[in-house]
């Protein structure tokens, strides 16, 4: 079982980096969220401020590297350059899956050194949200909790990819029940994140009642599970390969996940899926984001190393802290309260799910 994790975390690795495993027609919206340009912005470049808090955390930048490896040899390199670059800079990141080291304790040193390398950034365990329903509990969860010290707790909804992958779980009977006993149980704050499918506000609804502390909207426009699931599947020719062309797209886009789950509960968001730049980055903490989290051009980066992962990550920074300036916000929290204007399909989606637009564009810093 051991060895056939960490050989699918190899895949997985893998495909992300040599395969075509974007989502193909789908974006995840935010070509649809115009901000509106100030050419009296008002304000001092030099004097921006980009630090936030979450979940208690301070961040020196509202941005963190989400949720990738771990569990491989190949995970610690990447792993210890991603951790490194966050410390640095005094940002946040979340750790793979950490099901392997659950089952193979020679395998813990693959997420540890995140934190050997990262004694100070926010650190997110994570753990798959159908392992709990198949014997996982609170147990394991302080287990992967202790291994990297973390900060909090991610537990991962991805239905879509288990569907498609060939050795799957498809039993997610009773999970809700499960996630609020860790969220009850548990002193870190424990946050749900889907992988790349979307959470509806129906679904953010009821995990706010279950006592959730954050919501990773993790929606269609990245990376696609089910075309990951799909490159595994084509050396066996059986119906996941299929499935996976099928449901390559499947899901909520991002900007609209955001939006919707912004409107219907009170916790804090953190958007993922296909933000690939520092003005996605803005645009999604308009739209509600506490956090914009940067998944695959940061692997890209982290393969090559500590430096160019730096760099990375600088050159998100900056031009976020130069979109803040040509929108006359001062700080983050300013953000919320600056005008965008949502046209496209993202409009389209939402008003025919009743949900609000003219309040982004009636609003006012």
């Amino acid at each position: 079982m051991a060895e056939e994790t960490g050989k699918r975390k190899v895949d997985h690795i893998n495909i992300c980096l040599d395969e075509k495993a974007q989502a193909k027609k789908a974006t995840a919206g935010f070509e649809d969220i115009q901000l509106i340009h100030r050419a009296l912005p008002e304000i001092d470049r030099a004097q921006i401020s980009l630090q936030t808090t979450f979940l208690g955390k301070k961040f020196k930048a509202p941005i963190i590297v989400g949720a990738m490896t771990g569990g491989a040899e190949e995970a610690t390199k990447i792993n210890s350059a991603i951790a490194e670059a966050v410390e640095k800079f005094g940002l946040g990141m979340g750790l793979g899956s950490q099901r392997a080291a659950v089952e193979n304790k020679s395998l813990e040193k693959t997420y540890r050194i995140a934190r050997e390398k990262a004694p100070h950034a926010f650190l997110v365990a994570n753990i798959g949200g159908v392992q709990l329903v198949h014997g996982y509990g609170v147990k394991e969860i302080k287990r992967i909790v202790e291994i990297i010290d973390a900060d909090a707790v991610a537990i991962h909804l991805n239905a879509l990819q288990e569907a498609v992958q060939p050795e799957g779980q498809t039993n997610f009977k009773g999970i809700l029940v499960k996630i609020a006993e860790v969220a009850n149980a548990i002193e870190q704050p424990v946050i749900v994140k889907e992988t790349g499918a979307g959470i509806s506000a129906e679904d953010a609804q009821v995990l706010e009642k279950a006592g959730v502390q954050a919501i990773d909207v993790g929606g269609v426009g990245g990376t696609s599970f089910a075309a990951v699931e799909y490159y595994r599947a084509v050396p066996k020719g059986n119906v996941q390969h299929s499935l996976g062309e099928a449901l390559w797209d499947w899901g909520i886009p991002t900007a609209v996940s955001l939006i919707e789950t912004a409107q219907t509960v009170k916790l804090p968001l953190i958007a993922t899926g296909g933000v690939r730049s520092g003005t996605d980055t803005a645009k999604a903490l308009t739209l509600g984001a506490s956090l914009a989290s940067i998944v695959q051009p940061i692997l890209q980066t982290a393969v090559k190393g500590t430096e160019e992962t730096e760099q990375k990550l600088q050159y998100l920074i900056e031009e976020l802290r130069n979109v803040m300036f040509l929108l006359g916000a001062q700080k983050i929290s300013d953000l919320p309260k600056m005008p965008a204007v949502i046209t496209g399909k993202t409009a389209e989606w939402l008003t025919t799910r009743g949900f609000n637009l003219q309040k982004y564009a009636k609003r006012g810093a």
